[in-house]
C-alpha cells in the first residue's frame, strides 16, 4: 500500500482536504481535482504526430540533484504542435519538482523529436544514466520501441500515448483515455433512468476506440437502439439514428466540437427534436462551439472536473508567463507521482504493485489509477453544457468503489 504524502507543495494552490488527503487515496499528488478537456490539441487523441522534419534536437538536460533518477522523454524539437506540447509539458514537469520541494530525485530530460527510432535512442541513454522509470513517450508510435529497452531490465513505463493497444507489461498510460469518459457518462445515464441508448459516431481511430467501449458500457447497463456511424457526410447516418429515436432515451454523440455541432444540426435537419432526449457525449465537449450551440443545451458529458486545471493553469502562467496545453498536466501529475513514490524505501517503488495499488492517486485531473493491463481509469466528473461554459451535475468521486 503506498502511504500517503503528508507534506504541501511549495505553492499556494489549492491542495485536496478531506478524506482524500490522508485516508481514502493510496497517495495524494497535488492540487485539486481537475478540468475539462479544453484547449485540447490538434485532435481527439491530443498532439498529432509531427509532420516533416524535426528541428534541431535539444540538449540533453537533467533537472534535479536527487539521487532516484527518472527519464523523461518528450518530442521537444518535433515540428508543428507536437513541439509546442512538448515544451509545455516540459515546463509542467520542472514546475512540479519546484513545488515538491526538492525530491529525492533528478529528472534526466531526453528530447525524442517525434520518432519511433531517437525514441529508443535517449531512452537507451538515460537508462545507461541509471534512470529508474521512463515518463513518456508521447506518441503512441514511439510507445514500442521504449518498451523494448524497458522491459529487458524490468523497469517501468509511464507514457502519454491515448492509444491503450500500446499498453500493458509494465507500460502504463497516463493520458486521457477515451474509455473513461464513455463508462462515466454511460453509468450515470442508466443512474438517471436512461436504458435505451442512441449513438452517433465518427468512422476513424477514435470513433473505434469510443464504439467498443459504448457498447460494452451499455451491455452492462441497457440497450443500444440505434447505432450509425458517419465518415465527412453526416447525412445518411443522421437519417437512420433520427428515425429511431422515438424508442431511445438518450442519444449519444463523441466528437470534437465542430463536428458535434455540424452532427446535431444533420440531426436536426433530418427531423430529430433533439430536445426530447437526453444528449450524452464525451470530454471533447469541453469546446466553446458545443456551448454556443442552441440545440446541444442541457446536454452531458463526462469530463475532469474544472477547478484543478483553472489552478494549475494560474500558476502556471505566473512561472512561464504563458497558457499551458491541456496535456501539460500529464507531465506534472507523472513527476509528482514519481517523487512521492520516490520517498518509499527499497526497490519496490516503481514495481507494477506499487504502480497499480487500487486505491489510486489524486493529481491535478482528479483521481486516477493504472489499472493491470496498463490502462487508466479516472474518476470524472459530469458537466452539463450551458451558454457561456457548462456545470457540474456530478462531482468526481472522492475515492474508487470496490
Amino acid at each position: 500500500m503506498v502511504g500517503p504524502l503528508n507534506r504541501k507543495p511549495a505553492s499556494s494552490g489549492p491542495w485536496p482536504s478531506g478524506p482524500t488527503r490522508r485516508t481514502a487515496l493510496g497517495l495524494i499528488l497535488g492540487a485539486p481535482l481537475l478540468g475539462a478537456c479544453a484547449g485540447q490539441v490538434s485532435s481527439p487523441f491530443g498532439p498529432s504526430e509531427p509532420e516533416g522534419p524535426a528541428g534541431p534536437q535539444q540538449q540533453p538536460l537533467a533537472v534535479g540533484t536527487g539521487q532516484v533518477k527518472v527519464g523523461l522523454i518528450l518530442p521537444l524539437s518535433a515540428a508543428g504542435n507536437a513541439g509546442v506540447a512538448a515544451q509545455s509539458m516540459k515546463n509542467a514537469a520542472e514546475m512540479a519538482l519546484a513545488e515538491f520541494q526538492n525530491p529525492n530525485i533528478q529528472l534526466l530530460i531526453k528530447d525524442d523529436g517525434g520518432s519511433p527510432q531517437s525514441a529508443q535512442q535517449v531512452t537507451q541513454q538515460a537508462l545507461g544514466e541509471g534512470a529508474e522509470i521512463i515518463l513518456g513517450p508521447l506518441f503512441a508510435g514511439s510507445v514500442p520501441t521504449v518498451a523494448q529497452l524497458t522491459r529487458a531490465r524490468g523497469i517501468s513505463v509511464i507514457a502519454f500515448s491515448t492509444d491503450s493497444s500500446v499498453a500493458g507489461r509494465g507500460v502504463y498510460l497516463l493520458s486521457f483515455l477515451p474509455e473513461s469518459d464513455v463508462n462515466r457518462i454511460v453509468d450515470y445515464s442508466a443512474g438517471i433512468g436512461k436504458k435505451s441508448f442512441a449513438a452517433l459516431l465518427p468512422d476513424n481511430a477514435y470513433g473505434n476506440v469510443v464504439e467498443a467501449a459504448f457498447k460494452q458500457a451499455v451491455g452492462r447497463k441497457g440497450r443500444i437502439v440505434a447505432f450509425e456511424k458517419y465518415a465527412s457526410d453526416r447525412s445518411a447516418a443522421a437519417r437512420a439514428v433520427a428515425q429511431s429515436l422515438g424508442s431511445a432515451d438518450a442519444l449519444f454523440i463523441a466528437d470534437d466540437g465542430e463536428s458535434v455541432v455540424a452532427a446535431a444540426d444533420a440531426l436536426t435537419a433530418s427531423g430529430a427534436n433533439l430536445r426530447n432526449i437526453q444528449l450524452l457525449g464525451t470530454g471533447l465537449w469541453d469546446n466553446p462551439r458545443v456551448y454556443a450551440s442552441a440545440t446541444l443545451q442541457g446536454g452531458l458529458y463526462a469530463a475532469p472536473d474544472p477547478s484543478g486545471f483553472r489552478a494549475f493553469s494560474g500558476r502556471y502562467r505566473a512561472k512561464y508567463g504563458a497558457d499551458p496545453v491541456r496535456t501539460a498536466t500529464l507531465a506534472y501529475d507523472a513527476v509528482a507521482l514519481v517523487a512521492a513514490l520516490s520517498k518509499q524505501q527499497g526497490g519496490q517503488r516503481f514495481a507494477a504493485e506499487t504502480l497499480t495499488n487500487p486505491s489510486g492517486f489524486a493529481g491535478i485531473d482528479g483521481l486516477f489509477r493504472f489499472r493491470s493491463d496498463g490502462t487508466n481509469e479516472r474518476g470524472l466528473a459530469v458537466m452539463k453544457v450551458a451558454s457561456g461554459g457548462s456545470t457540474p451535475v456530478a462531482g468526481s468521486p472522492k475515492s474508487f468503489g470496490a
